[in-house]
């Protein structure tokens, strides 16, 4: 099947977690509805994003409430789901992960986030997410439909080698679960770094964001986009809570990849983009 149907949500977030499930699950369900193969929910959809709020809203995965509420409706809706990310609990650590559902419900695997944003921008912003949020370390592949899908969040999406990694493992979409920040990077940084990791690795991406909203401290940029392998924006949210639901297209893959064959001319006698850890 060359196309595929995304529903990217951008939630707005408050300090109630029942309320942030109980609105993603709705958003999940309106997905379906609107005929959508895979729904993607935003980074920390179930909890403000702050180092002050994480340890109080952390779960485990995949026992915990947010978890299983993401699996049944996978399940009852017969969508695949990525669940942005959440705070996780293992043990003494915390991490921000993101998991997948597929049609049945059935928990595929997690992501946790690999780059932290740590960043002081003088007299703009500081922000050091490693003061409570451990690194992960590990890659997730997936495939909807016979799409080959990876996983960054946030601001992994600032590393090209992430998603050169992921195009080495044959990936033709990507979703970066986002709350980037909205004084600052949002506005600078945000829609070129998407169309930036699109065109470099050939692939499309889905940016998807939480929606600004004040009073939680961290205001989130929004702006949730949609962007083809040619790093066009196909689609693009404001600041509220919305809903893109748009058909992406593998024959735009294959176009790109056939007419600018970049990857076939690396001169990886002279270097690489590797895998390293064992």
């Amino acid at each position: 099947m060359t196309t595929l149907r995304l529903a990217l949500v951008q939630l707005a977030v408050t300090d109630d977690k029942a309320i942030n499930i109980s609105r993603a699950i709705f958003f999940v369900e309106q997905a379906k509805q609107q005929g959508a193969d895979v729904v993607a929910l935003p980074e920390c959809f179930n909890s403000p994003y702050g180092t002050v709020h994480f340890r109080n809203f952390a779960e485990n995965i995949p026992a915990g409430e947010t978890s299983l509420a993401l699996s049944a409706a996978a399940k009852t809706n017969e969508i695949c789901v990525i669940g942005g990310s959440i705070p996780e609990r293992d043990g003494e650590q915390l991490f921000n992960t993101c998991t997948v559902w597929d049609s049945n419900g059935t928990f595929i695997g997690k992501y946790r986030k690999m780059h932290l944003f740590d960043v002081d921008v003088e007299g703009k912003i500081s922000f050091k997410e490693s003061d409570t949020i451990t690194a992960g370390n590990e890659l997730l592949t997936f495939r909807v439909k016979g799409w080959k899908i990876g996983l960054g969040i946030c601001h992994d999406i600032r590393f090209e080698e992430l998603a050169r990694l992921y195009r080495n493992l044959g990936c033709q979409l990507m979703f970066y679960p986002v709350a980037f920040e909205s004084t600052v990077t949002g506005p600078l940084h945000w829609s070129l770094l998407q169309r930036a990791r699109a065109n470099d690795a050939q692939l499309y991406v889905a940016g998807v964001s939480s929606a600004k909203v004040e009073g939680f401290g961290y205001e989130s940029y929004g702006h949730t986009q949609l962007t083809d392998p040619w790093g066009r924006v196909l689609k693009e949210l404001e600041f509220a809570e919305d809903m893109i639901v748009a058909d992406i297209d593998m024959t735009v893959v294959d176009e790109v990849r056939t007419q600018i064959p970049i990857f076939g001319q690396r001169r990886e006698d002279l270097y690489e983009t590797a895998w390293i850890k064992n």
